[in-house]
């Protein structure tokens, strides 16, 4: 009688970062190979919700409600075939193929689950950008950056909770009450002073009627560099800065920020600009913990320089995807640049290369195709350029089509967690529904 041995364990992938790639990567995994257990995936995550970051500034100003978008890791990782485990990654160490996980406590400080480690034989690190502050002094303690759902959420709560205490004070409004800086112009500057403009006046229809907003809230844009916009081409950053004057928005270019105050933002003239609200969107970084992290190369904004093949350049076991990863293709200068269509289409190489990487095959290589860019103005307008092989060239958009185009991104993103089907009937539910509910969030 001839003994069998122990079937092996699966191989364990470990995704760090639940966001656009990192989310879109696990569920994928999760209903090609997790289902069929070829495979253990796990997603590591230190929060509980997924929001798509591209529009967090539309959580922020209330024109999306957070509650309703967001994609809730545990009953995603029931439905796609993959295990979520909540907290924050601290360390690595590579030589026992381990994570180590920070441990987790709720809103009263008890803890929730303890530090621990997670085991590995494939690591994909996908933790995305924070804001960077470039050692601002006061901005990490004033700021309010919009990297996460909770930030763009406690700007809401504090933005409706400025307009109602405007609207109950008998006295007059002091310097700087109801104004809001925004420090940066690239898209989510940019995007957040329009919601803005909606938002904080449409709050005005619902009983706060004893002070004038059109005439007392005040939004000005910052920025250190020659124009707003600079990813994109200047006709359009020229047609954007005309449409935020148009509405009000004050716009200061080659402005570089000295301070941030407990009460406004100081120049680095000296000019000091007061405001109740002031929002930092004048850089990214990977997180802290990034650099040098166990050997493994990184830039000098914290990112994990890879190869093609998104393999980190001194350990073959790990990834790196997203705004975390330094890759700089063959024939480039530049990295892949940090957006949201970039590491959609690495977490779909990656898919790729994990299926190849259990079968023994050779890992293909990223080519990043650049489709453009849309910078959406809400209700007002929206404008961008559209490359490559959407339309055979560089073509400018703006209108309806842009704004058409724009939030399909995001249908996109959204079909690729759940599928066709419920993306479509969950758009037409929310067609039917939309005149009967408030066109912002009130709380």
């Amino acid at each position: 009688m001839s003994g069998r041995g122990k079937d092996p364990e699966p191989h364990r992938i470990v995704i760090v970062g639940g966001g656009a790639g990192g989310l879109e990567l696990a569920t994928r995994l999760g209903r090609r190979v997790g289902k069929r257990k070829r495979a253990w995936i796990t997603l590591l995550d230190r929060g509980r919700t997924h929001i798509w970051k591209p529009l967090l500034h539309e959580v922020a100003s209330g024109t999306m409600d957070n509650h309703a978008e967001a994609v809730a890791y545990m009953a995603q990782a029931s439905w796609h075939h993959f295990r979520y485990r909540i907290g924050a990654m601290t360390g690595l160490d590579r030589a026992a193929r381990r994570i180590f996980v920070a441990a987790t406590v709720d809103e009263t400080g008890r803890e929730v689950t303890p530090p621990h480690a997670l085991e590995y034989d494939t690591l994909i690190i996908a933790v995305g950008s924070v804001a960077n502050y470039f050692n601002t002094p006061g901005a990490a303690e004033y700021a309010i950056a919009l990297d996460t759902e909770e930030q763009a959420s406690r700007f809401h709560r504090r933005m409706v909770n400025a307009c109602l205490r405007a609207n109950a004070q008998t006295e007059p409004l002091r310097p700087g009450q109801l104004h809001c800086v925004i420090v940066g112009a690239g898209a989510t500057g940019v995007e957040l002073a329009a919601e803005l403009h909606r938002s904080m006046r449409e709050l005005a229809a619902f009983g706060l009627d004893r002070i004038d907003f059109d005439k007392l809230i005040k939004l000005t844009i910052v920025e250190a560099g020659p124009r707003i916009l600079p990813a994109l081409p200047e006709r359009l950053s020229r047609a954007a800065s005309e449409l935020l004057t148009s509405l009000g928005v004050a716009i200061r270019t080659e402005t570089p920020v000295a301070a941030i105050t407990e009460d406004g933002v100081t120049l680095a003239g000296g000019e000091h600009l007061a405001a109740e609200l002031v929002v930092w969107a004048a850089g990214i970084k990977a997180p802290d913990f990034l650099a040098g992290i166990d050997g493994l190369e990184s830039d000098r904004i914290n990112r994990l320089v890879v190869r093609p093949t998104l393999q980190t350049t001194r350990d073959d076991d790990i990834f790196a995807c997203g705004d975390c990863a330094c890759c700089v293709l063959p024939g480039s200068k530049a990295p892949v640049p940090p957006r949201a269509q970039a590491a959609h289409q690495q977490a779909s190489l990656l898919v790729k290369s994990m299926i190849a990487r259990l079968a023994g095959r050779p890992l293909p290589n990223f080519v990043y195709r650049d489709f453009g860019s849309l910078v959406s103005f809400g209700e007002y307008s929206t404008i961008g350029n559209l490359m490559g092989g959407l339309v055979g060239g560089n073509l400018r958009v703006e209108g309806l089509f842009a704004r058409l185009m724009y939030r399909s991104l995001y249908k996109m993103h959204r079909v690729a967690l759940e599928g066709y089907w419920p993306v479509a009937f969950e758009t037409a539910a929310n067609l039917i529904t939309h005149r009967m509910e408030p066109r912002i969030k009130l709380h």
